[in-house]
């Protein structure tokens, strides 16, 4: 295990040179008269976030909607500041390989779990071209470890606890969202990558880019806990059980505000990312510091991925598309539906994605927990993007309302409902709860369409 930790070490410093490349002077725009947010456009910007520790501190900055929360706020402390902080973190390679069909029987026989056979994720050779980019970017998606996950090996060893918290087997046998990988300290471990969450099944069929809705997350770690005897505090194994499948409380504070996991469709056309519009996104290196951020502050900030990891991870994000519609024609209601969208739905879901600008969150008038939280919060919420979003349930940031028919229903304001949190009135967004039921019916038969 030493030997294997000190060639991890060399591995990483070597790469970590031969990526660097930083210039004395900020860049000017490269690209000023071709068409934003091309292909072609979004390679040339890549030497402004990679090249110029300047330009990316003011990216930083530009992309924070609110300077005063905790995200906010550590990212001001440590991002960028080229003698300090996380620039002086060691950039890290994983050597790692893909969770397989094989791989799994192996554990479940009881073998140890051997690092023959992994390699680095990434050569150090930078992509020259929009596809090079897309397809370092599929790599890292996959199979770059966020961190060490106990409850994911443990899963993997139990089959029943797997089946029961939505960690899956996809039909060439592989794990989408879990890797094998040689960690900082030489040792082969189990972790989780981005997959894990955005990574959807049809049947087998893995839908990379669709939220993870049967993942119950909370679940598998309480299970890991329960199972194994390792200490959990009751106030947190109680947050944990109050998540539910497709949820999540990921925020670095004590409130509790799980979030309803997204799909990464058309991320082009997203204003505002995240449901509290945390950051503006006006240029892609504000989804590239997001992604080397949660990174490296998911690895517990012992090490940060090479900037050109991360930038790959947004060009593959870029890249995705949902699955083809099956509607074959649109009917005379869904018609009836869009003159309805048009006119009650239209000012806010106003972007091409059927997204928009954030509005203030007294006005959606939903749980205001998230908009107002100390990790994330503006004291706004994003209109959602509307792409295939007759799957996209459970529907609000919180993930509360299990069906289209719930969302635009008068029957979620009484005191008596039943939802996914639990039993009580779901306030807000009341835009659709006033229809009548002809009219509501023609509103869902268009949202089934989009």
């Amino acid at each position: 295990m030493a030997s294997a930790g000190c060639e991890q070490r060399s591995e990483r410093v070597e790469l970590g040179q031969a990526a660097a490349s930083p210039t004395e002077a900020p860049h000017e725009d490269p690209s000023p008269t071709m068409e934003r947010w091309s292909d072609d456009w979004l390679v040339a910007q890549a030497p402004l976030y990679l090249d110029d520790p300047g330009f990316r501190r003011k990216a930083l900055e530009a992309s924070l909607t609110s300077h005063d929360n905790i995200y906010a706020r550590t990212r001001l402390g440590s991002y960028g500041l080229q003698s300090a902080g996380w620039d002086m973190l060691p950039q890290w390679v994983p050597r790692q390989r893909v969770v397989d069909a094989q791989l799994v029987d192996s554990l479940r026989r009881g073998e140890g779990l051997e690092l023959t056979g992994m390699k680095p994720i990434w050569d150090g050779v930078r992509p020259s071209d929009y596809a090079g980019w897309v397809a370092l970017g599929r790599a890292v998606f996959h199979r770059y470890p966020l961190r060490p996950e106990m409850s994911a090996r443990y899963a993997l060893l139990h089959p029943e606890v797997a089946a029961d918290v939505g960690l899956r087997e996809a039909k060439d046998g592989t794990w989408p969202g879990v890797v094998a990988f040689a960690d900082i300290d030489g040792s082969a471990q189990i972790g989780i990558t981005c997959a894990l969450c955005h990574v959807g099944f049809d049947g087998q069929s893995a839908i990379v880019g669709q939220a993870r809705r049967d993942l119950d997350y909370g679940r598998m770690l309480l299970a890991y806990h329960e199972e194994t005897g390792v200490p959990l505090s009751p106030e947190l194994a109680q947050r944990m059980a109050s998540w539910g499948p497709g949820r999540a409380d990921i925020t670095q504070d004590d409130d509790e505000d799980p979030v309803a996991i997204v799909d990464l469709w058309h991320l082009r056309n997203n204003r505002f990312l995240t449901q509290a519009a945390t950051l503006t996104h006006e240029h892609p290196a504000a989804l590239a510091i997001r992604q080397e951020t949660q990174i490296l502050h998911t690895n517990l900030e012992r090490t940060r991925p090479p900037r050109e990891l991360a930038w790959a991870l947004a060009m593959f994000l870029y890249s995705i598309e949902p699955p083809r519609s099956q509607v074959a024609a649109v009917s005379v209601s869904a018609e009836r539906g869009r003159a309805q969208f048009e006119r009650r739905c239209s000012r806010c879901h106003s972007d091409a994605n059927g997204g928009g600008a954030p509005l203030d969150a007294r006005t959606v008038g939903t749980d205001a927990r998230l908009a107002f939280g100390r990790a994330r919060g503006t004291g706004l919420y994003r209109p959602s993007p509307l792409i295939r979003v007759a799957e996209a349930a459970p529907y609000l940031h919180d993930g509360t309302l299990a069906s289209l028919e719930d969302l635009l229903g008068e029957a979620r304001l009484r005191p008596d409902y039943e939802h996914v949190g639990g039993i009580g009135a779901v306030v807000g967004h009341r835009y659709g709860t006033t229809l009548a039921p002809g009219e509501r019916t023609d509103l869902i038969d268009y949202l089934r369409t989009l």
